[in-house]
């Protein structure tokens, strides 16, 4: 995305905090794969930036005065249908990060990330991958261990989430550790092959695909491809949903 034939990345910051996101506006602007066109306070002005400049990804604080970044979300897409959402965050409570991925966000990080990984993130959401926090993604996976039948979780994992979660301080340190599901005979995940199942393994371990292709000395266009292929076997949505899938079979 360095190719200066590559058009940048349009993007639009949605933070309360003006300091924070001039800061930020200030950093990605420094970046040739981005284009800050737009910035709001809150998410009325989001709505209204998001209908007229039509970026392709929206930067999107939750805890905002009136309504909620996690309740804008719909608003946002139906105002611009093609764009996708990064929500960037304080909040580490599981129930927030499940919020936004269930009303349609691409992807849930904490603002203690550095500004490579986030400049990272970025282009790996526009590439359709969603991303999530390394310190959230455990989390996540419990709150999904939760629900019933959570074999068929992954795959739906929507609908999983939209399931209330008993009362269990998901962010505390005490958590009991959780024990890998057994692999039934007909999982899908026996239809993966040896170089899939390793590409899988570091999916759960949050690798980018261009970090896996480090790993194992391939191009980053192959890996993307066993990508595809791993969902479509998997018959899951995205990355987030292969992650928690890996890691409830003992891979992560």
């Amino acid at each position: 995305m360095t190719s200066a034939n590559v058009a940048p990345i349009r993007l639009l910051v949605v933070d309360d905090h003006n300091l924070f996101r001039r800061g930020l506006i200030a950093l990605l602007s420094q970046d040739a794969r981005f284009a800050v066109v737009g910035e709001a306070d809150d998410a009325n002005a989001a709505l209204a930036a998001a209908h007229k400049l039509q970026p392709d990804l929206i930067l999107l604080d939750n805890h905002m005065p009136g309504v909620q970044g996690v309740d804008a979300i719909a608003g946002l897409k139906e105002m611009a249908p093609q764009v996708r959402i990064l929500m960037l965050t304080v909040s580490e409570n599981v129930q927030d990060m499940a919020a936004g991925l269930r009303a349609g966000a691409d992807g849930y990080l904490l603002k203690t990330i550095n500004t490579e990984d986030l400049c990272d993130s970025i282009c790996r959401v526009w590439d359709g991958d969603s991303v999530v926090s390394p310190e959230m993604m455990g989390k996540l996976v419990g709150l999904l261990r939760q629900a019933p039948q959570v074999s068929a979780v992954a795959a739906k994992a929507p609908d999983a989430l939209q399931r209330p979660a008993p009362d269990v301080a998901l962010s505390e340190p005490g958590i009991a550790p959780m024990t890998a599901l057994a692999v039934a005979p007909d999982d899908p995940i026996h239809q993966l092959s040896p170089r899939e199942r390793e590409i899988l393994r570091l999916i759960a371990k949050g690798d980018s695909n261009k970090l896996i292709a480090r790993a194992l000395d391939i191009a980053e266009t192959t890996v993307k491809i066993h990508v595809q292929h791993i969902l479509r076997k998997l018959g899951l949505a995205n990355r987030v949903h292969a992650a928690v899938y890996a890691t409830e079979r003992g891979m992560g």
